[in-house]
């Protein structure tokens, strides 16, 4: 007779698998959100083999946090601190419900806007950025942009981008430099080093 899985709370859908780390094969629910698309499993783990020695003692931002997978992952995986930006403060609430028990204090969750955030000025800069934007927003480009000039960056970080494969082509800035890319179903992604 199979399991019966637990109901999940309302305003949760589905759940994500932390693949691995310290909270290796943890499930989570995740937060119900108008576009929240989860980075699959296939995607994270093979972004995440890339940076298995370029995790221990980082700092990092996952810009458009949605499920927090990227955020949690990169924590289970001996990242000093992440920065997890999400629009949406439904989302947001769920998210500190979820994840805050788990990362404590080496999780910081913003209830922001990423673009009007960014044109802050940044205490330290991030050795490690993920970026995952809403498809279909033209958000990548300025997300970048504003990274690069606004000195949210430390020499050497690496900055991961996920788009739709069929989207338009962006503009980096030039000294950015692509280490790996990929593609896995609609979704291109790739492993920058500045």
């Amino acid at each position: 007779m199979p399991r019966r899985q637990k109901p999940l709370k309302q305003g949760l859908q589905g759940q994500v698998r932390i693949i691995g780390g310290e909270w290796r094969g943890r499930k989570l629910p995740v937060p119900e959100g108008e576009g929240l698309r989860p980075t699959s499993d296939r995607v994270r783990e093979t972004l995440f083999n890339w940076l298995q020695f370029s995790l221990a003692g980082r700092r990092c931002l996952d810009a458009f946090t949605g499920s927090g997978a990227l955020a949690i992952e990169a924590l289970s995986r001996g990242a000093a601190q992440v920065t997890a930006i999400e629009r949406d403060p439904k989302v947001t609430k769920q998210l500190r419900e979820l994840l805050t028990p788990l990362a404590g204090k080496r999780l910081q969750l913003l209830n922001a806007d990423v673009l009007q955030w960014l044109e802050g000025e940044p205490e330290a800069p991030f050795d490690l950025v993920f970026l995952d934007p809403p498809f279909h927003q033209g958000l990548l480009e300025p997300t970048c942009q504003l990274l690069e000039q606004r000195g949210w960056l430390a020499d050497n970080a690496l900055i991961y981008i996920e788009q739709e494969k069929q989207g338009e082509p962006i503009t980096l800035p030039p000294n950015w430099s692509l280490q790996k890319d990929k593609q896995a179903g609609e979704v291109r992604f790739g492993l920058y080093a500045r």
